[in-house]
């Protein structure tokens, strides 16, 4: 058996996360696209992940990474990404005293993951300068990187870029060459099933009703329909929801399932994370508003309030499932 049908092959594609920090986060609802990216690296191809933000393409790498016992090397991609920062640089105090050589170069995350055969994951690809991908380019092509001063750099075993895109954001972003395209496997990652999130809030939030999280769910699945609302929220919103929902609760002193602290932290939880279409007319935390009651109704009433109050026993909390 080869080493990259070792790293990667059908044991590495197994359910659940073996090992490492990482693997307390497990994979949930991505059999599918796990399978897929187990296959293409085994095969030795490089992949992009395309998908909204908060699909879960980090954690899923993260879990190959660790069930592979791959090294795992993150570049966060941005406009301030030069080919010095991704490649290394020689220090400049060392090259006064030594002179150029290996032991004066300080590695940069690309050269880390050639030497030691590591995934390379590089987040928002779509956000790097045309001059720094232009580096990585050769590096899919060759499998290895030629430094002025140094040398070659050589790919070790299992070495492997995996990039990943938002490509529906068009802020700050440039479109990918199809040189790079032509480079890369591509793996799409939509939305997971509503069971899915529900799940993946259930692990990543303070415990609270089934129920009334099943509705956070779908209060967050609803901003991604409704027709005012360009780019709605992940499941990272249903996250915050219920964790500033359940703090709100503890501090006022009333239940989880409580109507307004509900909807203070659906305002702060989404009303940022929702980007309205330019027609729209009013504000985000109307919109987010007019949803929260479309899925938990409408504001109870003083006397409704005092009336659970006086009798706990006597029906649901306002907003409970």
């Amino acid at each position: 058996m080869s080493t990259l049908t070792a790293r990667f092959g059908p044991d590495a594609s197994a359910s659940g996360p073996a090992g490492g920090p990482s693997a307390a986060t497990p994979v949930v609802g991505r059999a599918h696209e796990v399978e897929m990216l187990d296959a293409a690296l085994e095969s030795g191809a490089h992949v992009v992940l395309e998908g909204p933000p908060g699909t879960g393409k980090t954690t899923l790498l993260r879990s190959v990474a660790d069930r592979a016992h791959v090294p795992f090397v993150f570049v966060e991609g941005n406009a301030e990404l030069t080919p010095a920062r991704l490649v290394g640089h020689f220090d400049p105090a060392q090259v006064l005293d030594r002179g150029y050589g290996p032991e004066t170069f300080v590695d940069g995350p690309l050269a880390e993951a050639l030497r030691s055969g590591a995934l390379l994951y590089v987040e928002e690809v779509n956000r790097i300068p045309e001059e720094t991908l232009n580096v990585l380019l050769t590096v899919m092509s060759e499998g290895e990187l030629h430094v002025p001063r140094l040398g070659r750099i050589g790919a070790g075993p299992g070495f492997r870029l995996v990039a990943a895109m938002n490509p529906f954001d068009a802020v700050g972003t440039a479109r990918i060459s199809s040189a790079i395209y032509d480079r890369v496997c591509r793996i799409t990652m939509g939305y997971q099933t509503a069971a899915d999130e529900d799940t993946v809030v259930g692990l990543r939030a303070p415990a609270v009703p089934d129920g009334w999280r099943s509705r956070a769910v779908e209060l967050v699945r609803s901003t991604r329909e409704h027709p005012d609302v360009r780019i709605g929220s992940s499941v990272r919103g249903a996250i915050d929801l219920v964790r500033i929902t359940a703090t709100l609760s503890h501090r006022r002193g009333v239940d989880v399932v409580d109507w307004r602290a509900g909807l203070d932290a659906a305002l702060v939880a989404l009303s940022g994370r929702i980007r309205l279409q330019e027609s729209c007319t009013r504000s985000a935390e109307q919109v987010v508003r007019e949803l929260y009651e479309s899925v938990f109704g409408a504001e109870p009433d003083a006397d409704d309030t005092d009336r659970d109050d006086a009798d706990p026993a006597g029906g649901d909390a306002p907003g409970g499932a």
